[in-house]
C-alpha cells in the first residue's frame, strides 16, 4: 500500500512546490513508483513538470467537486516512475463549490482510496493556505512533510500550522504524523542561514531532517523549463540534495528496495 504525504506550510515562498515535484522525481529513479497530487490553485507544480495548466482538461478539480474517478485525472509525466494529476485554475472556486457539501473534509481521501495501492508514494502539493483543500490533503494524508525556509521569520507561523495539524488528528485523521521538517534554500555564506538551521534544530530537534535543500541555481531555473531537477541537471547541488533527501525518507520508512540502497549518502 502506498504512502500519501501532503507537502504544507501557509506561509508562502518556502519551497513546497520544488520539494514535491523533486522529491517525487528522486523516488521514480530510485525506482518507486509516485504521483504527484497538485492542490495548489496556482498550479506550479504541474506546469513544472512540464504540463500547461491552460491545456490541462481533467484535474484535482474534477475529483474534489465532480468526485470523477481519480484514474481519469492521472498524466503520465517524462520524468521515471512519476505521474501526476494536475490542477486548474478552477481550484480557485473549489472550495466555495465544496462549503456545503456532506464530508467535505473527506472528498480528497475517498478519491485517492481507489488508486492508493498502485503507488509506492503519493506526495499532495498543499497551497499556501489552511483552507479547506489543505485540509482535504492533511486528512487524506498519512504524514505530513513542512519545507521551512533558512530566512528571516523562519518560524513564523509554523504554530499555527502545528495547531491545524493537532485538529486534524483529533478531529478528521487520527493516523496523521509529522513525516518531518525540512530546511529549505540553505545558502552557506549567510550566517543568518546558519542561525534558523540552529533555531529550527533547538525547537523541533528529531523533527528535523538531516538532509538540507541549499539554494542553487539550476534548481531555481529548472521549473521554467518545465523540468524537474534530476531531468534540468542530475549533477547539480540542488539534484544531489533532492535525492538524499528521498533516500533519507526511505530510510526513515524501513524501505529498502531501492536500487542504491548500498550506497552512501553523497
Amino acid at each position: 500500500m502506498g504512502k500519501i504525504i501532503a507537502i504544507t506550510n501557509q506561509k508562502g515562498g518556502v519551497g513546497k512546490t520544488t520539494t514535491a515535484i523533486n522529491l517525487g522525481a528522486s523516488f521514480g529513479v530510485l525506482e518507486y513508483k509516485t504521483l504527484i497530487i497538485d492542490a495548489d490553485p496556482q498550479a506550479n507544480a504541474t506546469s513544472g513538470v512540464g504540463f500547461d495548466p491552460r491545456n490541462v482538461q481533467k484535474s484535482i478539480y474534477d475529483s474534489l467537486v465532480n468526485e470523477s474517478d481519480a484514474r481519469d485525472l492521472i498524466i503520465e509525466t517524462e520524468n521515471p516512475n512519476l505521474d501526476i494529476i494536475p490542477a486548474h485554475i478552477d481550484l480557485v472556486g473549489a472550495e466555495l463549490e465544496m462549503i456545503n457539501m456532506p464530508n467535505r473534509e473527506h472528498k480528497l481521501r475517498q478519491s485517492l482510496a481507489s488508486i492508493k495501492d498502485d503507488y509506492d508514494f503519493i506526495l499532495i502539493d498543499c497551497s499556501p493556505s489552511l483552507g479547506l483543500i489543505t485540509v482535504n490533503a492533511l486528512t487524506a494524508s498519512d504524514s505530513v512533510i513542512i519545507p521551512v525556509q533558512c530566512e528571516y521569520f523562519a518560524l513564523e507561523g509554523l504554530g499555527k500550522l502545528l495547531n491545524t495539524i493537532k485538529i486534524v488528528q483529533t478531529r478528521l485523521n487520527t493516523d496523521l504524523d509529522i513525516e518531518g521538517i525540512v530546511l529549505t534554500m540553505y545558502d552557506t555564506r549567510l550566517r543568518l542561514a546558519n542561525q534558523v538551521v540552529d533555531e529550527v534544530k533547538t525547537h523541533f530537534q528529531e523533527l528535523v531532517f538531516n538532509t538540507i535543500i541549499h539554494r542553487n541555481t539550476r534548481l531555481g531555473e529548472a521549473p521554467s523549463f518545465g523540468e524537474t531537477i534530476i531531468m534540468h541537471d542530475a549533477t547539480c547541488k540542488g539534484s544531489i540534495n533532492y535525492l538524499n533527501f528521498a533516500r533519507e525518507v526511505l530510510q526513515k520508512n524501513d524501505l529498502t528496495k531501492m536500487k542504491n540502497k548500498d550506497k552512501q549518502l553523497i
